[in-house]
């Protein structure tokens, strides 16, 4: 979003120079009663009256009323991981805002989708109650418990692809998970994680005959395929691989920070530091990770 606007009669305050924005320096009440007065559909629910907000704006503010559906994509991808990342740090304050900022993007998306007449919010809402009703039928009395991706398919053209319908776009370890989901839908899956482990193994294999013969188009292939198997023991497991694979993101990137100050209160330079000594720096880490005494450098230890 661009800088804050000024809403008609926002008018300095005494003793500041024309044109002073105050917007930076407003409480969130003085905000929200200011909205109150301006916006004609303030009385309504929560997305209401961000929507009314947003087409204050799009009449009102140069920037909003320039933009486009294409042209807020990267805003809403954006939002979308800032919100992901603030809820895999458990940030519940920052997700708050985070939230925020997702809901104003995709409110701005039905916006613009009003303009055109499109659609709107009241069918973008209706869309989404009648589709999970229809996904959930043995909670509102209209059948028995259906299996998730089954009714999916069944939404689906009927001589639709089991893979039709994931987004073009969609981050390739989000869509490894999603191919399997799909494929799992229809019976072509592993009865346990222990069979698709051994074909992570399989894979392994392969990726070492691949190193040994030194084609790199071989090898690119077999890692993708390493990836891909990888991924399915996650899933099978009851796990995600987006999830785990950001803890471990993080925990290497605690632990390799705590390894960088440790190496500075010994006085070690990390860039020319032995291999010898980042291991003995990293079992160190890992111990007082676990509570466990860390053993002190050796005397003679190799820079």
């Amino acid at each position: 979003m661009p800088p804050p606007h000024r809403a008609p009669g926002a008018e300095s305050s005494p003793g500041e120079p024309p044109g002073t924005d105050r917007a930076v320096r407003v409480t969130d009440d003085e905000a929200l009663a200011r909205a109150r007065e301006v916006l004609s559909a303030s009385g309504g629910g929560a997305l209401e009256r961000v929507l009314a907000l947003l087409r204050f704006l799009r009449t009102a503010c140069p920037w909003d009323a320039r933009q486009t559906p294409h042209t807020l994509v990267a805003h809403l991808l954006e939002e979308a991981h800032e919100a992901a990342d603030a809820i895999r740090s458990e940030d519940w304050p920052g997700l708050r805002g985070e939230l925020g900022d997702l809901l104003l993007n995709l409110a701005f998306q039905v916006v613009l989708a009003e303009e055109e007449e499109r659609f709107d919010a009241d069918q973008v809402a209706d869309g989404v109650i009648a589709k999970m009703v229809r996904r959930h039928p043995h909670l509102f009395g209209l059948g028995e418990r259906v299996d998730w991706e089954a009714l999916k398919a069944a939404e689906r053209d009927d001589d639709a692809s089991a893979l039709a319908g994931l987004p073009e776009g969609l981050d390739p370890l989000l869509r490894a998970h999603r191919v399997q989901d799909r494929a799992a839908g229809v019976g072509f899956d592993w009865d346990e994680p222990r069979g698709a482990l051994e074909k992570l193994r399989e894979e392994a294999t392969e990726v070492e005959a691949a190193l040994a013969g030194g084609r790199p188009e071989d090898l690119e292939e077999e890692l993708g395929d390493l990836l891909f198997a990888a991924v399915n023991v996650v899933r099978l497991a009851g796990a995600h691989a987006d999830a785990v694979l950001s803890a471990a993101n993080r925990k290497f990137e605690e632990r390799f920070r705590a390894l960088e100050a440790r190496a500075a209160r010994e006085g070690v330079s990390l860039p020319g530091a032995s291999l010898e000594t980042l291991d003995r720096l990293w079992e160190a880490v890992k111990a007082e990770a676990r509570g466990q005494p860390a053993s002190p450098p050796p005397a003679d230890e190799p820079s």
